[in-house]
């Protein structure tokens, strides 16, 4: 503690106690009501006025507003020309900074009570709150002596005018109040996060008795080969301790006896508690991973309670669900002496337990998927990273999310052995495997848009499902020096448009992009917006990009040229600027699949009990519907069934699978998802 300030204030406060000493009654006014100032009963003999002349009930507001204010240096201003004779702006500004900080205070409040004066001195009486972060609201009658000095009126200054309690160099000091970080669970209760203890097992060579048992037992536990770890230690001084591996407490457990007889034998063991996750990292993307608090994030947290040396969630579900994960921070404020010496103890808050988050995945399932998206792309000569995400259509529920490549949170405890070598992997890997690309990444749509080019076009009137177009292979409409192709060599004959989307006809949808540029170049936005495109989805706890759907100002603003019927065609299949996420398209076609009804997509299902508060079931929310009567939904629900059904050629090939709808697209990312 700094207890810098101690000989100046305790001459202070002998000063102030010169003044005499008049009770304030007990304020019976709320503290925001306006009052009027009256005497205060005393022994004294009674004062002639019963209001301040001169100024001194000014100044003993003015020193009150700018406490509210935290305008220290204000308040350093309007004390005697004596009070500031005996202390410096800079120590009084520096002490009332600590304390209130010390304290947790949030906010001041002062109200008026009464107030007094005979001759060159006056007193006033005002009602102090603190709102604290740890002991909630602390409320005081503070007595201000006032004296006429050089001219003006000034504040007595002494410790008691931050709390009557304070006294001789005291200060104040806050016991936090931690409770237990909850868990965050999947939807069936398997901990996907939680507290728990990781063993570190280390040697001191010098002590080693059985060296070939004892590397033969951390070889089997930790799963490294003898040489290895002999190598870790093999160079050290024979006093030194050397850590060679983190093993959880279940691990321990299930390996007590084999590793009990080396224990004081060359084998020592380190027990803590941390922040697990599963050792796969299942659910990276969305559990997320804790941290200590950023620099520039300490002092907002400390108006939540917390010290500043806490780790907290950085991302994912750990950072959204902090206020439940957390709890409720409690504490004790108490007095401590100069020597940190207890004296009181005089507000307290007991803390409130932490709620647990249930998501919406299933672990098993999740680590299904996400293998079968790593075995995908680890066996395509092409691919390099991935996404895949399955939402629940008639909720929004994601019960499925992976990325590729991913990364396991455990990484980010700094404690554990070979942690800065394992991190810098991850940080410095070039497929970025902190970026998810569900919600992140943000991709041309390809012949999914289509979709979105279909209903355009039938609510433009300028089309219907019936609609007939010749495909003959090529498409020239832009002019010969534009020739674009369809993927079918020779074309797809004439089809309806219904059809088109079956067979993914490029050539058919670029004309109908032409046509309807023609018509108004905002017809294809405004309809991609009304997808829901152009926007973050607002899925909870993940970090999102919104993607792009370009239009005739977007371009001149950003790019600086006119808009072009071209714009409109390659937007018609997805291409040219449009950018969107995976789980845009992936909440487009569960609303096809569910009737029309946009939901917001989300990883949370509920929020344990804890803390006084009951289990609260997280509901599905409604985000709006599709643009599509349901005549032309149902048409578009027809095609994309016979997508799976159709003789005709495919972009794309895929066993057939009863019960589910596939969508296909020319760069090979199918939208799966079955149909309720």
């Amino acid at each position: 503690m700094n207890w810098k300030y101690l000989p100046l204030l305790g001459t202070i406060i002998l000063l102030s106690a010169c003044g005499e000493n008049i009770p304030v009654p007990p304020g019976i006014v709320d503290a925001y009501e306006e009052v009027t100032l009256t005497p205060l009963p005393t022994d004294t003999p009674e004062p002639t006025e019963t209001s301040i002349p001169g100024g001194a009930e000014g100044i003993g507001l003015a020193f009150y507003k700018a406490w509210e204010g935290k305008d220290y240096l204000g308040m350093y201003s309007l004390l005697s020309p004596q009070s500031q004779a005996l202390v410096d702006s800079r120590t009084f500004v520096e002490f009332y900074e600590d304390m209130m900080e010390a304290a947790t205070v949030l906010s001041v409040h002062a109200q008026p009570l009464s107030a007094v004066q005979e001759g060159e001195r006056a007193e006033f009486g005002v009602r102090v709150t603190w709102d604290t972060a740890t002991v909630g609201q602390l409320t005081r009658d503070h007595v201000v002596d006032l004296i006429f000095s050089d001219g003006r009126w000034g504040v007595i200054w002494g410790e008691s005018l931050i709390l009557p309690e304070l006294d001789g160099g005291q200060r104040l000091y806050t016991e936090h109040r931690i409770p237990a970080r909850a868990n965050i669970y999947d939807i069936d209760g398997d901990a996907l996060a939680y507290q728990g203890s990781i063993i570190t097992l280390g040697v001191v060579p010098g002590q080693i008795e059985d060296e070939e048992g004892l590397l033969n037992a951390l070889s089997l536990v930790l799963n490294m080969t003898p040489d290895d770890i002999k190598f870790l230690y093999v160079a050290s001084l024979p006093d030194w301790y050397v850590p060679i591996g983190d093993i959880t407490g279940e691990v321990m457990e299930e390996n007590f006896n084999l590793l009990q007889p080396y224990i004081g034998a060359g084998l020592v063991t380190e027990d803590r508690l941390t922040r697990l996750y599963t050792p796969e990292g299942i659910a990276a993307h969305i559990v997320g991973y804790t941290g200590y608090i950023p620099a520039e994030n300490i002092d907002s947290y400390k108006e939540l309670g917390y010290r500043g040396d806490e780790q907290v969630g950085l991302v994912g579900v750990e950072q959204w669900g902090e206020p439940y994960l957390s709890g409720d921070r409690g504490g004790v404020l108490s007095i401590v002496g100069p020597s940190g010496e207890h004296i009181q103890s005089i507000a307290q808050q007991e803390p409130k337990q932490a709620r647990s988050v249930y998501t919406t995945i299933d672990r098993d399932f999740q680590a299904a998927v996400e293998q079968a998206l790593a075995d995908a792309i680890e066996t395509h000569p092409l691919a390099q990273a991935g996404s895949a995400v399955v939402l629940d259509v008639n909720t929004g529920a994601i019960r499925a999310m992976a990325s590729y490549p991913d990364y396991n949170p455990n990484v980010f405890d700094a404690l554990r052995v070979n942690s800065e070598v394992e991190l810098g992997r991850v940080l410095n890997d070039p497929g970025r495997p902190l970026l998810n690309r569900v919600t992140q990444g943000e991709y041309p749509a390809g012949s999914t848009f289509k979709l979105i080019t279909f209903s355009a076009a039938v609510n433009s009137g300028l089309y219907t499902p019936e609609t007939r177009y010749s495909s003959t292979g090529t498409w020239n409409r832009l002019g010969d020096a534009f020739i674009k192709r369809d993927w079918l060599e020779g074309g797809h004959g004439t089809v309806s448009l219904s059809q088109a989307l079956v067979v993914s006809c490029n050539s058919c949808f670029y004309d109908v992009g032409f046509n309807l540029d023609q018509a108004d170049p905002f017809v294809l936005p405004n309809t991609a917006r009304a997808f829901g495109l152009d926007e973050p989805t607002g899925v909870e706890g993940l970090p999102e990009n919104g993607g792009l759907i370009p239009d005739p100002e977007w371009k001149l603003e950003n790019v600086g040229e006119g808009w072009v019927p071209g714009d409109s065609v390659n937007m018609a299949i997805g291409q040219g600027f449009v950018q969107v996420t995976p789980l845009q398209m992936a909440r487009i076609i569960a609303a096809i699949a569910n009737g029309g009804t946009m939901y917001k997509p989300t990883v949370i299902d509920r929020i344990g009990a804890g803390g006084g508060a009951p289990e609260e079931a997280w509901p599905a929310e409604e985000q709006g519907q599709l643009p599509l009567s349901p005549e032309y939904l149902q048409v578009i629900r027809d095609s994309l069934r016979k997508v799976t059904s159709s003789p005709q050629p495919r972009p794309w090939s895929m066993p057939l699978t009863p019960g589910l709808l596939v969508m296909p697209r020319p760069s090979l990312i199918h939208e799966l998802m079955e149909l309720s």
